[in-house]
């Protein structure tokens, strides 16, 4: 896909940032036997990598807003916003598992124009523009898959950190589904949850509970590869309720009715 100079400077930014990650994540193996040093390391490389996403989006476009963990900071141009997260899947890279992701969406008028979701350890850059399909590196376009029967499909799905008000709901979520497909994922990572739904690796996905920066962009490149995605409970929104349920068109409905009993 022939990309737009606003996605050409979102991935040139992303492997910038993927570069930084990987270079710390070679040492983090190194302090597995000191919880707090890896944490603090994995918060400074998170730092990093946020910092350098910072000043190569907003140096290139000065007047859009930018949103992150940190925050957001509001643009001169207040029809566009970077929606942006420099390490999710913070918890697997303090403890060494190679599953994480930068990204980086772009927001116009109210809705996601540009997306880019790149998994640094493998390096695999997932991206799409609104219309123009999903796509993998080298222009490899992705699609869902095609499984028709729940029993054959994996599901992505994230248990929430401690006890949470979303944890009873969850917890009666897993024991719909389990019983009625081949498999659960918990990967740790929403965005690459999305992104391999797109890609065909995952049949779908749901979520209670979700940042903004962590569904902006990978939603927009599952949806572009065929994904059917609503909030958890009809009616809602993920990008503004911060709940997600995805999956390809042939086992929405049936996957939707299992989640949804749950309520």
């Amino acid at each position: 896909m022939q990309g737009s100079a606003n996605l050409n400077i979102m991935i040139k930014a992303a492997r910038k940032a993927g570069r930084s990650l990987n270079k710390d994540f070679r040492e983090i193996e190194n302090l597995q036997t000191s919880d707090a040093s890896a944490v603090d390391f994995a918060a400074r490389a998170a730092r990093a990598a946020s910092d350098s996403l910072r000043g190569d989006l907003i140096g290139a476009r000065a007047t859009y807003g930018y949103l992150d963990p940190a925050g957001e900071v509001a643009g001169e141009d207040p029809t566009r916003r970077w929606i942006v997260c420099g390490l999710d899947g913070e918890v697997n890279y303090r403890h060494a598992q190679p599953h994480f992701a930068v990204t980086i969406a772009l927001e116009h008028k109210g809705r996601i124009a540009s997306a880019v979701v790149f998994d640094p350890a493998k390096d695999e850059m997932f991206y799409a523009e609104k219309g123009q399909g999903a796509w993998l590196n080298d222009n490899k376009r992705v699609r869902v898959s095609s499984r028709s029967k729940m029993v054959d499909c994996i599901f992505g799905h994230a248990v929430p950190f401690g006890v949470k008000r979303t944890l009873p709901a969850t917890m009666k979520d897993l024991a719909r589904v389990m019983p009625e497909c081949s498999g659960l994922r918990a990967s740790g990572s929403v965005p690459l949850d999305l992104a391999y739904l797109a890609a065909g690796r995952l049949d779908g996905l749901w979520m209670r509970e979700a940042k903004l920066w962590e569904l902006a962009a990978a939603t927009l490149i599952a949806s572009e590869a065929g994904a059917l995605i609503e909030g958890v409970r009809e009616g809602q929104v993920p990008l503004e309720d911060g709940t997600v349920l995805a999956a390809n068109n042939q086992v929405f409905d049936a996957f939707a009715k299992v989640i949804r009993s749950a309520d």
